[in-house]
């Protein structure tokens, strides 16, 4: 039995970039985000806005990466990474480039 497109999960698809003088790779970048979700949202706010990385839109060279996560948890998303100020010592900057319901028009981003 499939579930009514009604009750299924709304999702969007947010772009972050990283600006650091360092390179960083995909794990040291989830093992961060994963942090600040948690020290933002808490427990309960993060299996609420589930937050899921989509790796294969990930841009090594551009140091950026897509977020998928529920469409009433944008903001306070963003607001989480925006806190988060450094991965491994390095200071960063990790600032929203688009939100977008469709990971087509995301990836246009990249």
């Amino acid at each position: 039995m499939k579930l009514m497109p009604s009750l299924k999960q709304k999702k969007r698809y947010i772009v972050f970039e990283i600006i650091s003088e360092k390179k960083f790779l995909l794990s040291e970048i989830k093992s961060e985000v994963e942090r600040a979700l948690l020290l933002f949202l808490g427990q309960l706010g993060l299996c609420k806005s589930a937050p899921l990385f989509v790796d294969e839109k990930f841009n090594p060279e551009a140091q950026k990466f897509t977020l998928k996560v529920n469409h009433k948890y944008v903001n306070e998303v963003k607001a989480a990474l925006a806190l988060s100020k450094s991965i491994k010592n390095t200071p960063i900057i990790i600032k929203s480039v688009t939100v977008s319901g469709t990971l087509k028009k995301a990836s246009t981003k990249l």
